[in-house]
């Protein structure tokens, strides 16, 4: 009884027309820290510093007092979109849409999963903006570093960590394969849109890409024992630098996050929600 009375609610909310559009500018949001992490990426190539990750792409606005406000409004549409996709876990994917799934079968209970992971992603995301917006945000690569660290000091830990780096290669390696066979065009309610199309491919094959790097280099903080190696997005972004054409890697890397960021413009106006 109490979980139709949840489901029930749920279903409500999602009828809210301002619920759906703070979850579309949680879109537009992302899209706009992925294309702040191309631009930190594009610095690092040519010798520039920065932190090639979501906190270095907020940080940036955390310095003055409009970029506070930006923050918090970054806050608001993460939390937001995160809701929405806590939503959709418990009420079925695209509860908006007319005539969705009667909420059963294997493959629904799957996108409920991805819903409910990418809802925890946005509240990450979410949590990291309030930090920057508060003052007291930190490098979102540091923070992975010493978590990995005191991971790594039990044989249980590790086994976490391996876990993890796993998961990481396992979603890089979807989004990969959701770029290479357009599966992103089915979250859209458009079809036959060419910007999408290549916006989409380049996108997910790019960041699907660099996080199975991320997922690599996980496992081989653990394998070399040297946490520093699991600090995310950006320690993979750095070590492209050590390789041969290490700086035409770097701007690969950059132009492919910087693909997704655009296609999140698709994401904002035509998503299905």
């Amino acid at each position: 009884m109490a979980g139709n009375s949840l489901t029930g609610a749920v279903d409500r909310a999602t009828d809210s027309s301002w619920f759906e559009r703070v979850a579309r500018a949680g879109h537009a949001v992302s899209g706009l820290v992925h294309l702040l992490i191309a631009y930190i990426i594009v610095r690092l190539a040519f010798g520039d510093g920065g932190s090639a990750d979501q906190s270095g792409a907020l940080g940036m606005f955390a310095d003055s007092t409009g970029g506070r406000i930006a923050l918090w409004v970054a806050t608001v549409a993460f939390a937001g979109l995160a809701l929405w996709r806590f939503a959709e876990a418990i009420v079925g994917p695209h509860p908006t849409e007319p005539g969705r799934g009667d909420n059963d079968g294997l493959e629904d209970w799957v996108d409920r999963g991805k819903a409910f992971s990418v809802g925890l992603v946005f509240v990450g995301f979410a949590w990291t903006a309030a930090r920057f917006a508060m003052g007291g945000g930190t490098s979102s690569g540091e923070q992975n570093a010493g978590l990995t660290a005191r991971l790594m000091e039990s044989g249980a830990g590790k086994f976490v960590v391996v876990v993890a780096g796993l998961v990481i290669i396992g979603v890089g390696g979807y989004h990969v394969y959701k770029g290479v066979r357009r599966k992103f065009l089915d979250d859209l309610t458009i079809s036959g849109d060419r910007g999408a199309t290549v916006a989409g491919v380049i996108g997910y094959c790019g960041k699907g890409t660099v996080l199975v790097g991320t997922g690599v280099l996980v496992l081989v903080a653990v394998a070399t024992a040297d946490p520093s190696k699991a600090s995310g997005l950006d320690a993979t972004v750095k070590s492209l630098s050590g390789l041969p054409a290490g700086q035409v890697l770097m701007l690969l890397a950059a132009a492919g996050i910087a693909a997704y960021g655009v296609y999140c413009y698709w994401l904002t106006h035509f998503a299905r929600m």
